[in-house]
């Protein structure tokens, strides 16, 4: 099982909170980067199974990270793709459907497989939609963030609650039956009864799946370095109402919480992401994205400069190599695993490392367990909602 990462950088203009690898562009750019990421997909693709790559176009990093015989097991096949950004949406209905052709093209997809795109509204229309139904894609991520229009223009949003609405019926009339909604919480200016009012307008609209993050003042955005927008926002008391009201009214609406941030309906988890907290292997492709595969982790070149350079360097440009060791895959299984509510399996910890959870964690989880912080039932270990408050801190000891 194998899941791709699908980067395209590309936005109208930068939000004042983001950073993430985006920013804007123009058409040529656009295009010339497509081609470019279309090379990438086409010689990962055959050279993992095909074994067509000659190896003197590899960087010895990526070799490693290929099997004995230079290739995978044939029976890997790709579960889920996530098309990320950046803004997705802005691509053209042509390059939308020439990128997943060539997926299909160059990989070999479940006959299930859950295919996920970013969009943001504004940049979408019908022909747009449909095309990416055309194209396969099954599961759509709308980013709205919030339903009032002047918090949507202090975050630097292009969009207003209105367009967010005419691209929802949009979409679901070409057909998407499967659709997220992105929230943000403890936002600037944004008071208890501005979030709530959010969260009823959303959940009227009966999503699928609903993702709601507290903002997070992250180095190099506009808002870290803003005094104005540090004292608008809300205290820390006002802070935890909305995290309590985002579990019990999602909870009202039948909306089950499966990891710290994400609620869905019955079967419309993510299972991209899912995969990401399991340890499932993925491929990152386009600018600057991440790997991890055969136990070891890379990522792309971050420049779009050298990306475009030439066709087969977004290949070869991988970077940030480094194998895991067990120690490292069994934390990341204890930290990324403890996000989930179901927690982490017992069994399959001993199953994947041979040792017992008991015999390389007891201590940590005794601890926790005796705070209330984290509970044993049956054959899984989690968070209780006191461990979820502090789960930074739990997972700094798994460390």
């Amino acid at each position: 099982m194998l899941e791709l990462y699908i980067h395209i950088p590309f936005c109208v203009r930068k939000c004042n909170y983001c950073d993430f690898l985006s920013f804007p562009a123009g058409e040529e750019t656009v295009e010339r980067y497509m081609r470019a990421l279309e090379e990438e997909i086409r010689r990962t693709g055959e050279f993992m199974y095909k074994n067509s790559g000659s190896p003197e176009t590899l960087d010895p990093a990526w070799e490693r990270t290929s099997g004995a015989d230079g290739l995978p097991a044939p029976s890997a096949r790709v579960s889920t793709i996530f098309v990320g950004g950046g803004t997705p949406s802005l691509l053209s209905p042509a390059q939308i459907r020439r990128l997943f052709a060539c997926i299909r093209d160059h990989f070999s997809l479940a006959p299930d497989a859950e295919i996920s795109m970013e969009a943001n509204p504004g940049t979408l229309d019908g022909e747009k939609l449909f095309a990416c139904r055309e194209a396969g894609v099954n599961r759509l991520s709308i980013g709205l963030q919030s339903a009032d229009d002047g918090l949507l223009q202090t975050l630097g949003r292009i969009h207003t609650w209105e367009q967010f609405l005419l691209n929802y019926e949009e979409a679901r009339k070409a057909g998407f039956g499967n659709i997220n909604i992105d929230l943000m919480s403890a936002l600037p200016g944004q008071s208890l009864h501005n979030y709530v009012d959010t969260l009823e307008k959303v959940t009227a609209l009966h999503p699928e799946h609903i993702s709601s993050y507290s903002l997070i003042l992250e180095e190099g955005t506009p808002f870290f370095d803003s005094e104005e927008i540090r004292r608008q926002l809300p205290d820390e008391t006002v802070d935890r109402e909305m995290y309590e009201r985002t579990k019990e009214i999602l909870h009202e609406k039948g909306y089950e919480r499966y990891e710290i941030s994400n609620y869905a309906k019955d079967s419309f988890a993510c299972r991209h992401n899912l995969g990401y907290w399991d340890g499932v292997p993925y491929l990152g492709l386009g600018l600057g994205a991440s790997s991890y595969y055969n136990e070891a982790r890379f990522a792309n070149e971050t420049s779009m400069a050298k990306y475009l350079k030439e066709p087969f360097a977004p290949f070869r440009g991988r970077q940030d190599y480094f194998v895991t060791t067990k120690k490292d895959r069994m934390e990341d299984y204890m930290i990324f695993g403890l996000r989930k509510m179901a927690g982490v399996s017992l069994s399959r910890f001993e199953r994947e490392f041979g040792v017992s959870m008991e015999e390389v964690y007891g201590e940590v989880i005794r601890r926790y367990v005796a705070l209330k912080l984290l509970e044993v039932k049956g054959d899984a270990v989690r968070l209780t909602d006191k461990g979820i408050d502090v789960s930074n801190r739990i997972f700094e000891d798994f460390l």
